[in-house]
């Protein structure tokens, strides 16, 4: 494929050169003369392992060359990356001059060029900048239609400085946004060889999933760096606790507990994040991440409880209301707190949970219900027909299999407000609303 590479920067001078190395002829851009002419002397403008050798053998072979006319860098090739910079403004916001810059430069080199062209940017940018920023220029400099006179594309760059090489040939994953099928087709094409899952979305949710893995770099090392600074003040090894907690893949480094939803409750984590902070207090450390989860839980729950209270209906059903599907376990459930609060607020509630039973219930289970929540006993029912019978606003707590089929029962004015994405293929028939989607 002929390739022009935009911003011969980190990015770009290891996209370029590993390109051209996998047998594509790449053309660099960049207004920086100095760089382009490393670049064509077979050198290269970054540190980086392995680059030299792969930018030496390319440009020795013609595969590579780089130059500063960004026109000719279109009419030389049939795809373009985008890899400039986006850097912080004061305010925290992107400066995206040069994604301007950049895009006014192709949509002029775009007006001249009779055969199909696809723009693909690899600068990490914010969702919503595909089509609010990128698109509309290069049509508005171009006097062409995207999707019909030139193809766009969003495909975020996983890299890591030092590593760089063996990112761009082993990824963790490719993601391709895209405007049409046609040019996710082109860029795909391109990265068949390689042995990673290939995903194919949207523009906006290939924006934003670069933003995902860098703020959970930052919260693993953040969290790390707080256990790590209670363990020293405990006089532990934290290394030694951490190697442990990596060794468990089921749990703590997988996907579990990463599906957004509704607030976490029970008689662990609640309880274990208060006395981990307790103790980190009584040792003058400030641990913001660890101290900020609670608070955060708790805002989960009043969204929740908002969007209940904005419907506006009086009459409110509850299917769910243990701290999890499959537990008869109350205790810290944030369901228990939604009610309580409905309550206060002069909702008429009914409520169900087949595993919460006060017949069958014994114990602690029992005696919170009888003693501590009363009043929420009274409201309880033995099946979903009776809550669906009574309710305008339906609220699903739990996923327990048994309420996957409710929003299909509602009535005409029912409305059914998800906690836990009860069905993966969300309707918009504008009677269901999801507390994350």
């Amino acid at each position: 494929m002929r390739i022009s590479v935009f911003g011969l920067g980190y990015v770009g001078t290891v996209s370029a050169a590993c390109l051209a190395h996998d047998g594509h002829e790449v053309v660099g851009v960049d207004p920086v003369q100095t760089k382009v002419d490393l670049i064509n002397q077979g050198q290269s403008p970054i540190i980086e392992t392995d680059i030299g050798e792969i930018l030496a053998a390319t440009a020795k072979s013609g595969r590579l060359r780089a130059i500063t006319d960004p026109a000719e860098g279109i009419r030389a090739t049939e795809l373009s990356f985008v890899c400039v910079g986006t850097p912080s403004q004061v305010n925290g916001n992107l400066d995206l001059r040069y994604i301007r810059r950049i895009c006014e430069q192709i949509g002029e080199a775009l007006k001249g060029k009779n055969t199909r062209h696809t723009v693909v940017i690899r600068s990490t940018i914010l969702p919503g900048t595909m089509r609010k920023i990128v698109i509309p220029t290069l049509e508005e400099f171009s006097g062409k239609k995207s999707s019909v006179d030139f193809g766009v594309c969003n495909n975020p760059e996983f890299l890591r400085e030092g590593s760089a090489v063996k990112d761009f040939r082993y990824p963790p994953k490719t993601v391709i946004g895209e405007i049409d099928q046609a040019s996710g087709d082109m860029l795909e094409s391109l990265y068949k060889k390689l042995d990673a899952p290939l995903i194919r979305t949207n523009l906006e949710s290939a924006e934003m999933v670069k933003y995902v893995d860098n703020c959970w770099h930052a919260l693993k090392i953040g969290f790390a760096n707080e256990i790590g600074n209670l363990c020293k003040s405990l006089g532990l090894d934290a290394h030694m606790v951490m190697q442990i907690f990596c060794q468990d893949r089921k749990l703590n480094i997988s996907s579990a507990y990463l599906s957004p939803g509704f607030a976490f409750g029970g008689s662990c984590l609640p309880k274990d994040l208060r006395a981990l902070s307790y103790m980190a207090k009584m040792r003058d450390l400030d641990l913001p991440i660890l101290t900020s989860i609670l608070p955060s839980n708790e805002m989960q729950i009043s969204r929740g409880l908002q969007l209940i209270v904005e419907r506006g209906q009086t009459r409110v059903g509850i299917l769910g209301f243990s701290f999890k599907a499959g537990t008869d376990d109350l205790r810290e459930s944030p369901l228990i707190e939604v009610i309580e609060r409905l309550i206060g607020k002069g909702f008429d509630l009914r409520i169900y949970d087949k595993n919460v039973n006060i017949a069958s219930l014994v114990g602690a289970n029992r005696d919170f219900i009888l003693n501590r929540i009363p009043h929420i006993s009274k409201l309880m029912v033995h099946d979903v027909d009776t809550v669906l019978n009574h309710a305008q606003t339906v609220v699903i707590g739990t996923n327990d299999p048994e309420f996957r089929r409710v929003p299909e029962r509602l009535r005409e004015g029912q409305f059914l407000i998800d906690f836990v994405r009860i069905i993966e293929k969300v309707s918009k028939n504008g009677n269901y609303d999801g507390i994350c989607w």
